[in-house]
């Protein structure tokens, strides 16, 4: 399995949170594991988020961006360019999202296409998750929350991003 985290899903590696234990197990088994390099700043955002929220200690959260950046080289990054902008642009627009997740899903269509393989899109964010499955890709997990009849507790949302 090729997957691609965005930061709500990339957060959950290096805090410990509602599905942090099944985020890990599934990129310990991925072949390859990308992101976005706007996922750096996005991160980045979330831990300190988090510590101003009050639901991280900073001594916490430190460690967890210490260890997010030493693992950044290890991961696949798929660069912003005008095409993959121009691309946001279309699905922003398409799906009502957020800027940022609109970039995030661009650079995963765009990183499927480039390994020409399916890839898994690891998300917590339901607006991005949905917009995913609407683009043809597949989501993970495999169920949230408004996206099926059947009732789920929901995994948390993303923080700070």
């Amino acid at each position: 399995m090729i997957a691609y985290l965005d930061a709500s899903a990339l957060v959950k590696r290096y805090i410990v949170e509602r599905g942090s234990r099944e985020t890990n197990a599934l990129t310990a088994d991925a072949e390859m594991t990308a992101t976005s390099i706007v996922s750096r700043a996005e991160v980045a955002a979330a831990f300190a988020k988090g510590v101003r929220a009050g639901l991280v200690k900073d001594d916490v959260a430190r460690d967890a961006r210490r260890r997010f950046a030493s693992d950044w080289p290890n991961l696949a990054r798929v660069f912003v360019t005008e095409a993959l902008v121009e691309r946001a642009e279309g699905l922003a627009w398409e799906h009502g999202l957020r800027g940022y997740d609109a970039v995030q899903l661009a650079s995963a269509i765009t990183w499927q296409e480039s390994v020409g393989e399916e890839i898994t899109v690891v998300t917590f964010d339901q607006q991005l998750w949905e917009a995913a499955k609407r683009s043809g890709l597949k989501a993970w997990p495999d169920k949230m929350p408004g996206a099926t009849s059947e009732p789920e507790e929901p995994p948390d949302r993303e923080a700070g991003t």
